[in-house]
């Protein structure tokens, strides 16, 4: 993935937007500003990988609900809250809504950007992890029946020569559509296409 990663700030607090975009840029973060959820929701993108800091309380849509929109977009962003005025019940609904941290104004620089630049990292991983499942899926598709059957005796363990005996074929047939799967599936080595087998 070569896409730089963006951390959307939505905050009402314009001191604290700027704050936050300045401290990001010192560690090499692009950050984008919003005074509300609905500017953000009107202009966010999630192609890239990144992060949302979403204060919980502000005029109009609140952190919460400005989450909530985000999950029926189905997006993949992260969301980390920050606020002056958090509870505890606050806290637990947007933690068992998925975000990943819950800070206090005032916070500390260095765990804010600790915390920011973790998120970001995991957001990297998992959309690489998802992509790469997505190319061994297409890879998969392309294999016929019978290869897919060898794939499965392969991937197993099973010897051509029981793999033949399996399927009632010849062992150079086995050989054959062996090699047109590691072929199909770009697999370096048997365990590498065990691996891409364990994704599926």
């Amino acid at each position: 993935m070569t896409e730089e990663p963006i951390v959307w700030i939505v905050d009402d607090d314009e001191a604290v937007c700027d704050s936050l975009q300045l401290l990001l840029k010192t560690v090499g973060l692009n950050a984008r500003t919003f005074p509300d959820g609905k500017s953000f929701l009107d202009q966010f993108d999630d192609s890239n990988p990144g992060c949302v800091v979403v204060d919980l309380r502000m005029p109009g849509m609140s952190g919460l609900e400005l989450q909530d929109a985000l999950h029926q977009k189905q997006s993949l962003l992260p969301v980390i809250f920050i606020t002056g005025h958090g509870t505890v019940d606050s806290a637990v609904h947007a933690m068992r809504a998925g975000a990943i941290d819950f800070l206090q104004k005032p916070f500390n620089d260095d765990e804010l950007l600790e915390t920011i630049q973790r998120v970001v990292g995991q957001d990297r991983d998992s959309r690489q992890s998802l992509g790469e499942r997505e190319k061994i899926v297409e890879r998969y598709a392309t294999l016929t029946n019978r290869e897919r059957e060898v794939m499965a005796l392969v991937v197993e363990g099973s010897a051509n020569k029981v793999i033949a005996f399996d399927l009632d074929v010849s062992e150079r047939t086995v050989e054959i559509h062996r090699s047109r799967v590691m072929k199909k599936m770009e697999a370096a080595s048997l365990p590498h296409l065990v691996r891409m087998a364990l994704s599926l």
